[in-house]
C-alpha cells in the first residue's frame, strides 16, 4: 500500500509524470493525490523541474518560419484552428522521447569514439611493425651488399688467397688471407682464430725486408676485414699482443706467417 513517504523517496512520482506506472499504481497515486494537497505540491515541482528543464534544451526555430506562418494565416480565408497548448503531462511525454533521443545520440557517440580510439590504436601498431619493417629491410640490403662486395674482392682474377695456419702456440688458430697486388688490397677472414681473453688481440704484420710493418689489428667480431696493403711484403704475419695493439711484435707470440 502507498504511502506519502513511499511516493516521495522511491521517485513513483517521477515514474507517473512519464506514463511508466501500471493502471493499478497510477489508480493508487491519484487517490493519495486528491486526498494530500502537500503531495500535490510536491507533484507540481516536479512538474515545474521537467519543464524548466525541456525549455533550457529547447533549440530555436529560424525566424523565417514565425513570418511564414503569420502570413499564411493573415492571407487564408479559411477558418482559423486553434490548438490547444500541451497539457504538462503531454510536455512530459514529449520530454520522455527528448530525453530516450539524447540517451541514444550519447551511446552512439560513445561507441564512435572508442572506434576511433580502436583504429588509432591499431594504426599505431601498423606503423611500428612497418618502421620496424623497413629497418630490417635496409638492414638486408646492407648485409647484401656488404657480401656482395666482399665476393666480388675475393674472386677477382688478381686476388690470392693464402691460409695462415697456426704453429705450436695456438695450434688450432687458422685465418684466410684475399691479397690482390694489382689493387693493393688485403682482406682478412679470422673466424678460425682462437678467441683470446678480453686482454688481448691479434695483430697482423707485413715483413719487408726483415723488418715488420703494421698491418691492422684485428677485430674478433667481424667476418671479414680490410687491412693495409703494405709494398714489397715479403710475407704476411699474426701475432698475439696486449688489447689494442702494439707498435712493434712480440715476436716470441707469433702464432701464424704464410710467404707471398
Amino acid at each position: 500500500m502507498m504511502d506519502r513517504n513511499t511516493i516521495k523517496d522511491t521517485g513513483i512520482l517521477e515514474q507517473y509524470l512519464l506514463g511508466e506506472l501500471s493502471e493499478d499504481q497510477r489508480t493508487q497515486v491519484e487517490d493519495l493525490l486528491r486526498e494530500d494537497a502537500d503531495l500535490r505540491d510536491y507533484l507540481g515541482k516536479i512538474e515545474d523541474d521537467f519543464e524548466k528543464i525541456a525549455f533550457e534544451n529547447a533549440i530555436t526555430p529560424p525566424a523565417h518560419i514565425k513570418s511564414n506562418v503569420l502570413n499564411h494565416i493573415t492571407d487564408t480565408d479559411e477558418e482559423v484552428i486553434i490548438i490547444p497548448r500541451p497539457q504538462k503531462n503531454q510536455l512530459v511525454t514529449y520530454l520522455a522521447i527528448a530525453a530516450g533521443l539524447a540517451m541514444v545520440f550519447m551511446v552512439s557517440g560513445l561507441w564512435l569514439y572508442t572506434q576511433w580510439q580502436d583504429a588509432k590504436e591499431t594504426l599505431e601498431v601498423v606503423q611500428n611493425q612497418t618502421n620496424d619493417l623497413r629497418d630490417r629491410i635496409v638492414s638486408l640490403e646492407n648485409n647484401l651488399n656488404e657480401t656482395s662486395k666482399w665476393y666480388t674482392a675475393i674472386n677477382n682474377p688478381n686476388t690470392v688467397k693464402l691460409i695462415l695456419k697456426g704453429n705450436q702456440i695456438s695450434p688450432t688458430s687458422s685465418a684466410i688471407t684475399y691479397v690482390n697486388h694489382s689493387e693493393k688490397t688485403v682482406i682478412l677472414n679470422p673466424q678460425g682464430l682462437t678467441k683470446l681473453t678480453d686482454a688481448e688481440t691479434y695483430q697482423m704484420w707485413a715483413d719487408v725486408d726483415g723488418e715488420m710493418i703494421d698491418m691492422g689489428v684485428i677485430p674478433s667480431d667481424q667476418n671479414m676485414i680490410v687491412m693495409k696493403y703494405i709494398d714489397n711484403a715479403e710475407s704476411i704475419n699474426i701475432t698475439i699482443e696486449p688489447k689494442g695493439g702494439n707498435d712493434h711484435p712480440t715476436v716470441e707470440r707469433l702464432i701464424s706467417n704464410v710467404l707471398l
